[in-house]
């Protein structure tokens, strides 16, 4: 018989946090434990085998509940689902870079919660279907909008040929509509790509995404105001959305 789905609780009300793992075991699943804190969370991640976890949004301690949830599925990936009691429309935006499985407000109850971990944990229940070996990319395949990558290094095609870029040379990415331009100290490449597609290519954690339209090599950072950060002399705009992921960059002594 299979062992059931192992969760993790990552919730700083005791009550509800004690609540929740009644209701979860009741339906037949295991509960590794419950974290208040990110950290803590963290490390019963890496302790135990964790099939699916819960987590608050409006976590208290160093960490709120979606930069715990990155940590943790930076680690490995498993179904999330966040708990939430009133959330505004930037904060949701945000929770939803993680690909969560499910939101559920709080109070939660025992139908709601049965619904999300069935729908969370399906693709754990049952055995994932060998993916398909990717081919190689053919003569054809490259197009101006394939980016590829060797170690720290992207080749990206100007003109008729694919150059080479260190990745730390990146100074800033700026979208245009469906097309996003790649910018370095000494040149400019147009990519045929949205800029969170680029983003999600380029798999180079020191972009970070500070606008709607702008994401910055927060190594090169010289300076920034609340509205503003400035990147080898150029003046990018800060959303009031995209702050707090930006701030969290730097550590605060």
């Amino acid at each position: 018989m299979p062992s059931p789905a192992q969760l993790l609780i990552v919730e700083d009300e005791a009550v509800l946090a004690l609540d929740l793992r009644a209701t979860i075991q009741a339906e037949g699943y295991g509960v590794v434990g419950i974290a208040a804190t990110g950290p803590r969370a963290l490390e019963l991640f890496a302790q135990h085998p964790v099939d699916g976890v819960l987590c608050d949004i409006h976590l208290q301690g160093p960490w709120d509940g979606i930069e715990t949830a990155r940590r943790l599925l930076a680690v490995r990936p498993v179904p999330l689902i966040y708990l939430t009691a009133l959330a505004d429309q930037p904060t949701l935006d945000e929770a939803l870079t993680t690909a969560p499985a499910a939101y559920l407000p709080k109070p939660v109850s025992a139908a709601s919660l049965r619904t999300a971990l069935a729908v969370a944990l399906h693709s754990v229940a049952r055995p994932a279907a060998p993916a398909p070996a990717e081919p190689a990319p053919s003569a054809d395949a490259l197009t101006r909008d394939t980016i590829l990558q060797r170690e720290g290094h992207v080749f990206i095609k100007d003109s008729h040929q694919f150059v080479r870029i260190p990745l730390a040379d990146i100074l800033l990415l700026e979208a245009d509509n469906t097309y996003t331009t790649l910018v370095t100290a000494s040149r400019k490449y147009a990519l045929r790509l949205t800029l969170g597609a680029v983003l999600e290519r380029l798999h180079f954690a020191q972009l970070v995404r500070v606008h709607r339209s702008f994401a910055i090599n927060i190594q090169r950072v010289e300076s920034f105001s609340d509205a503003e950060a400035t990147v080898a002399g150029q003046a990018v705009p800060l959303g009031r959305q995209y702050r707090e992921a930006f701030l969290k960059q730097f550590q605060f002594r």
